[in-house]
Formats: C-alpha cells, structure tokens, sequence
C-alpha cells in the first residue's frame, strides 16, 4: 500500500506532459529533463526517504514518465504561467493514475522545481505547504545532472 501510495503521490507531483505552443517562454521549457526529489511531505509529514529515494520524474516532448523503483506512471500535464502561482493540471494515461487528473501548483528556478499536488483530486492548492489530514503532496526536484 506504501508503494502504490507513493507512486500515485509522485505521478501526481512529477507529471508533466506539456501542452506548449511555439512561444513558450524559455523558463516553461527548462521544466524538460529528468527530476529527482530532494524533498517531500505529504499530510503535513515528511515523506518516507525509502519512498523519495526510488522516485525519479522525466519530463520532455509534452509527457511524463514518473517511476517508483520499477512501477511507471504516464501522462499528460497542462501548464498555465498566467496564474500566482502557477497551475498545472496532471491527468494520467497510463499506469495506477490512468484517467484520474491531479490539480497542482508549481515553480522553477534553474535546477530546481517544485509542485504541490492535491492528490485527492477535488481542489488546487493555493500554498507550497501541507496540512495534517490532507492530501496535499509537496515535493522539491532537483535537475539529475547528466
């Protein structure tokens, strides 16, 4: 249950498939790459390290992939920089979130980015924190480095 839990909190916080146009701007493309979570709670409560250690977000070509150990997890995500903070909206094609959407929150600076998901599906975040008895999933990626 641990696993399947962490697979959905981390398909929900490293999903992005982009839906970008041709005039992006550079900084929403930056999000391409592989992802590594330095930090997460959920619930108001740290995140298991044995959970966060396995966990690895590829972004790039309007998908990603987002596996815990070997489990992967596929979809879509849609960006919007008009909104403070900025919103993005996970919905799953494939793996254990196949056709649930995820509403989130999230911001980068270089090689770091940071997404607050409601895992319960029902309502945005409008903070980058967590509340006890709340599905609200925070994790810090950093960029791996090739």
């Amino acid at each position: 249950m641990t696993r399947s839990f962490g697979v959905i909190l981390l398909l929900a916080v490293s999903c992005s498939s982009l839906f970008l146009g041709s005039d992006a701007p550079d900084d929403v493309k930056s999000i391409d790459g592989t992802w590594l979570p330095a930090e997460a709670e959920l619930g108001g409560e740290k995140f298991p390290d044995e959970i966060r250690k396995i966990m690895k977000l590829v972004i790039g070509d309007g998908k990603y992939t987002v596996t815990v150990g070997g489990q992967p997890d596929r979809g879509t995500v849609k960006l919007d920089r008009s909104k403070k903070p900025m919103t993005m909206d996970i919905t799953g094609t494939e793996g254990p979130n196949l056709g649930k959407t995820f509403l989130a929150i999230y911001e980068n600076s270089d090689d770091t980015l940071r997404i607050c998901y409601d895992l319960s599906g029902k309502a945005r975040p409008t903070e980058f924190k967590t509340m006890r008895e709340t599905k609200l999933f925070l994790v810090t990626y950093q960029r791996e480095k090739p």
